[in-house]
């Protein structure tokens, strides 16, 4: 027998949000199951996707027709697909990594907010983002949504509520079907690969006018909403910055902005990559994450004292980073190729130092109003799965408020110069993760050693592996 539809709500022991429901007429999402009907209804829609994060951050889910959605339907993925490596394997089990002996049914929940069309899809197409949860309506803590949550329930037992802003940073680079060979830059409309050094240069971006108009065209049908858009320094290299708002909204927008960006650019025949660094000799591509914490009753930033200085939270929050994400960077640069970005001649702290308005530093304080004052965590790169990324940094600094964490002397100068103040490969940033006593408070120990189990796979799966380095400095040298 099919489950009631009742039984599909949000997974428990969430906070509930604060904004108020959606409109039934709106682009984006939905308040109960009778407006989501009517609002596939008003707008043809025949499939629709449902969709959730593994822990790469991929989408993964079932589509269906939408009347199917909306009957009394049960919807499941098996367990083993947060289990896997981004290459599709399956690691062998350890002590703390281990797989559900059944392979049971996980539940996907549809969170009725995030629904909206899919505006690349020729036939009438919506998505809806789902949770998790196991047979019994419980959440399963090791879920990348449900492991954000619980870090926003943490601070929401003490009042408070956590706001972010992230900036993605993504390149464009001509289409290339053997991996043998390295990425190049696309061709814009003038028909020339453009070069890098074009830092906040429009010309960089009038370069692909029609591609950055489908992105803002798919994002605009989905009511997603871009704050800026900038050419940074590497060739065809775009950064996307967001309206700053709840750590789940957009981590959500961030999971789907990604799609978006990657189909608009599929549509011009090129491709978009959220690779640490695509390219040799080129800028890495980052995912910054301004942060700040604001008091649930009053509203008030709690970085800020009456008098608008900086009260004792704020420099325990910057205390708390500098000690713990360093041993949160496997979250943070999940991958072999993340490390490649982190190198101090590429325009990327490799440090754990903090100041104002030092980008040279891996946590840099804005300059802003006091309501605004915020911290800046510099270190994720934007292959970071964003639901993993905001619960690492937020959980770092939150940790620093509640053992009071004093911090260094804010950097005056540049912050590059000495050694190197991170993990410097995945392998010695999953041990600093599972070293971490604190970590286990945060994240749950099934988490850590679920994620921690991934990520040896996934560089055991990259050892396999022999590069044009070796080919070239070893194969008649050694």
């Amino acid at each position: 027998m099919s489950p009631k539809k009742t039984t599909l709500k949000p997974a428990r022991n969430v906070p509930a949000s604060k904004k108020a429901p959606p409109e039934p007429g709106s682009l984006r999402g939905v308040a109960n199951w009778k407006e989501a009907a009517r609002w596939l209804r008003d707008r043809g829609i025949e499939d629709i996707e449902c969709i959730t994060p593994d822990l790469a951050g991929v989408a993964r889910g079932k589509m269906m027709p939408s009347s199917k959605f909306t009957s009394n339907t049960s919807l499941a993925l098996p367990s083993a697909i947060y289990r896997h490596t981004i290459s599709g394997e399956y690691p062998d089990e350890t002590e703390s990594f281990r797989y559900e002996p059944r392979d049971s049914d996980l539940k996907l929940m549809p969170d009725l907010s995030t629904l909206s069309v899919v505006p690349w899809e020729t036939d009438p197409t919506a998505q809806v983002i789902c949770d998790i949860v196991d047979s019994d309506g419980g959440e399963v803590p090791y879920t990348p949504r449900n492991v954000l949550k619980r870090i926003m329930s943490l601070y929401h037992e003490r009042g408070w509520k956590p706001i972010v802003a992230p900036e993605i940073e993504f390149y464009l680079v001509a289409k290339n079907d053997d991996p043998d060979y390295p990425l190049h830059p696309p061709k814009g409309r003038s028909g020339r690969s453009i070069l890098g050094g074009q830092g906040y240069s429009i010309a960089g971006i009038n370069e692909f006018d029609e591609l950055i108009d489908d992105v803002y065209h798919f994002s605009e049908k989905q009511g997603l909403e871009i704050d800026t858009l900038i050419h940074e320094e590497g060739p065809a290299q775009l950064e996307i910055n967001l309206r700053h708002g709840n750590p789940i909204e957009l981590a959500d927008q961030v999971f789907l902005f990604k799609r978006t960006i990657r189909e608009a650019a599929l549509k011009h025949d090129i491709y978009a990559t959220f690779m640490a660094k695509p390219m040799q000799g080129q800028p890495g591509s980052a995912m910054h994450i301004h942060q700040s914490v604001v008091n649930i009753e009053t509203g008030k930033n709690i970085f800020s004292n009456p008098d608008g200085s900086a009260s004792k939270e704020f420099f325990h929050f910057i205390g708390g980073m500098q000690k713990f994400v360093p041993s949160a960077m496997a979250m943070l640069a999940p991958y072999v190729n993340s490390y490649r970005r982190l190198q101090p001649d590429m325009s990327c702290p490799v440090n754990n130092a903090w100041g104002y308005d030092n980008r040279t530093t891996a946590f840099r304080v804005p300059v802003s109003d006091p309501q605004a004052r915020r911290v800046e965590n510099r270190l994720p790169s934007s292959d970071a799965n964003p639901y993993l990324a905001l619960a690492a940094s937020l959980a770092s600094g939150l940790l620093g408020i509640m053992k009071e964490i004093e911090p260094t002397a804010p950097t005056e100068d540049s912050a590059n110069e000495g050694s190197i103040d991170l993990p410097r490969g995945l392998l010695e940033a999953v041990a600093l993760l599972e070293d971490e006593p604190a970590f286990e408070e945060m994240f749950g120990k099934q988490f850590i050693g679920l994620y921690a189990g991934v990520k040896r796979g996934e560089f055991e799966t990259f050892m396999q592996v022999i590069s044009p380095w070796e080919r070239e400095f070893l194969l008649l040298n050694v």
